[in-house]
């Protein structure tokens, strides 16, 4: 295993544990609370995340496309034990991306054709950026790991001003003067820190 592929995989299980830590610090009267992602409440941005995780093992074990998966995971993916129902699907995922050859594939995604070592930077950045999102939401520390930081930076620093094209994030702001890696980042997708 390459140092690079071994740090893809550290970052990977440090994101998910990160997330993790914040979902079981989810108290049972928050699930219905706002969060800075708009129109999502607690409740549906662990959905979001945990319906992310479950599409992984199809795309990278299975070789699964888009069409073959469809709306499988659409809708409400938490039931009635949401903190059981992530660990599971981030435990799904974290395996499917480790397995051996797993980072040497390609997978189909809504895009087309893409490295699952891509795949696998985008899962990161993903569960590091709602990690703040969700300690916003609930009171938790929201000062995220410097090396979960600065993997996010390098991997959404290219493609940021694009992404509130899409509708799904907000534009881009301009951080404060003096601003660290972690608020650059916020900013950067919207978000102020």
């Amino acid at each position: 295993m390459t140092n690079d592929v071994a740090t893809l995989l550290t970052r990977h299980t440090e994101a998910l544990a990160l997330f993790t830590d914040r979902v079981h610090a989810v108290r049972d009267d928050q699930w219905d609370d706002p969060t800075p992602c708009t129109q999502w409440s607690v409740r549906d941005l662990v959905n979001h995340l945990t319906a992310e995780q479950l599409w992984v093992p199809d795309l990278v074990t299975d070789g699964a496309t888009i069409e073959d998966i469809g709306d499988a995971y659409d809708g409400d993916v938490l039931g009635d034990r949401p903190r059981q129902a992530w660990d599971a699907a981030a435990r799904a995922a974290r395996k499917a991306f480790s397995d051996e050859g797993a980072l040497e594939r390609t997978v189909q995604l809504s895009y087309g054709e893409t490295p699952v070592t891509a795949y696998c930077s985008q899962m990161v950045s993903d569960a590091v950026v709602h990690s703040w999102d969700l300690s916003r939401a609930i009171g938790a520390e929201e000062r995220l790991p410097d090396a979960l930081v600065a993997f996010t930076l390098e991997e959404v620093a290219p493609y940021a001003s694009e992404l509130s094209k899409s509708g799904l994030f907000a534009a881009p702001i301009e951080p404060p003067p003096g601003d660290d890696p972690q608020t650059r980042l916020l900013a950067m997708l919207g978000r102020r820190a």
